[in-house]
C-alpha cells in the first residue's frame, strides 16, 4: 500500500522502517526535516515537507507523535494531514492521546469522508524495533479492517476494541496495570536488597512464579544494578497517568494506587530523572533509605 508515516521519534522510525521492509511505498515527515532525510536515508522511501504534502495520494496515513496538541497540528492544523487526504482513506493515530481527541478527530474525519482508527501501541522501544508491538484499535470495522494489514507489519498482536476512543481506553487501562507492576517490583528489589539477599537469584526464581511479569523479566536486573538509561521515560508514563486519572475522573473510575504511583513518578522527576526508564522509580527508595 502507499502509506504515509509522521512522526520519527523513538517508536515511529522503527516503526515506518517495518513498513517498508513489508513492503509498503511509504513516504515520512518529521518535525525536524534533518530527521527524517537521514531516516530516507538509511531505509529509503520519501520524505515531505509537511503533513499535507505527505498526505497527498496515499491509501493510510498513520501518525505516532507526543500528544494531543502535536495530535491536533498535525491532522487538523494549518499543515494538516486531513485536508489531503483522499475520501475513503484511513487516518491510523499511534499516539497515546486522550480518548476525547481520538472521538473527536473520528468525527471530522467522517465529515471529510476519511476514516479514522486510534491505535495506541504498547512494547515499548525494543518492541518496535523488533516488529512486536501490541497494537489496540478503535474505530469504524471498516476502518479497522483496511488499517490492520498495514499495522500487522509492526505488531504481534493487533485487535479492536470497540467505537472511537476504545484504543485509548485500553492503553489507558495498559499504563494503569504497568505503574503498579512496576511499584511493586521496586518494592520487592528494595526489601531484598535491604533483607541482604541476592537479588538476581530471587528474580530468578520469583520470575518462574505467580508474580512473573514482563517488567521483572526485562528491567529486575538492570534495576538492580541501578541501570536506568534507557527505555521509555518517566516524562512520559506522566503524561500517560495524567490522562488515566484525567479521564477516571470523568467516568468515575477509582485509581487510588495510579495516582500514589504518579506522584512517585512527579518525585523520580523533580529529582531529575524525567529522562530515565520509568524502572528508576526504584530510585525513590534507594534514596530515600540513605
Amino acid at each position: 500500500m502507499k502509506i504515509g508515516f509522521i512522526g520519527l521519534g523513538v517508536m515511529g522510525a522503527h516503526m515506518a522502517r517495518h513498513l517498508v521492509a513489508a513492503g509498503h511505498d511509504v513516504t515520512v515527515y518529521n518535525r525536524t526535516a534533518a530527521k527524517a532525510e537521514a531516516w530516507v536515508n538509511d531505509n529509503g522511501g520519501r520524505s515531505a515537507a509537511t503533513p499535507a504534502a505527505l498526505a497527498e495520494g496515499q491509501e493510510i496515513v498513520m501518525a505516532c507523535v507526543g500528544n494531543d496538541a502535536d495530535l491536533l497540528d498535525v491532522t487538523t492544523g494549518p499543515q494538516g494531514a486531513f485536508g489531503a487526504m483522499a475520501s475513503g482513506t484511513v487516518f491510523v493515530d499511534h499516539t497515546t492521546a486522550s480518548a476525547d481527541v481520538a472521538r473527536r478527530l473520528q468525527a471530522e474525519a467522517a465529515e471529510r469522508g476519511i476514516g479514522f482508527v486510534d491505535a495506541p501501541v504498547s512494547g515499548g522501544e525494543a518492541g518496535a524495533r523488533d516488529g512486536v508491538l501490541t497494537v489496540m484499535c478503535g474505530g469504524d470495522q471498516a476502518d479497522y479492517d483496511r488499517a490492520e494489514p498495514a499495522i500487522a507489519a509492526f505488531a504481534r498482536a493487533c485487535r479492536r476494541m470497540g467505537p472511537s476512543g476504545a484504543g485509548q481506553l485500553t492503553k489507558m487501562a495498559n499504563q494503569i496495570c504497568i505503574a503498579g507492576l512496576v511499584q511493586a517490583l521496586s518494592e520487592g528489589i528494595h526489601f531484598s536488597q535491604s533483607a541482604g539477599l541476592d537479588v538476581d537469584a530471587m528474580l530468578d526464581v520469583v520470575s518462574k512464579g505467580a508474580a512473573g511479569s514482563w517488567q521483572m523479566q526485562n528491567r529486575g536486573a538492570t534495576m538492580n544494578r541501578g541501570e536506568f538509561d534507557f527505555g521509555f521515560a518517566v516524562r512520559l508514563m506522566r503524561k500517560d497517568l495524567g490522562i488515566c486519572l484525567s479521564e477516571a475522573r470523568r467516568n468515575g473510575a477509582t485509581l487510588p494506587i495510579t495516582a500514589i504511583v504518579d506522584q512517585f513518578y512527579s518525585d523520580v522527576e523533580a529529582a531529575g530523572g524525567g529522562h530515565l526508564d520509568t524502572s528508576s522509580l526504584l530510585t525513590r527508595l534507594t534514596q530515600s533509605r540513605g
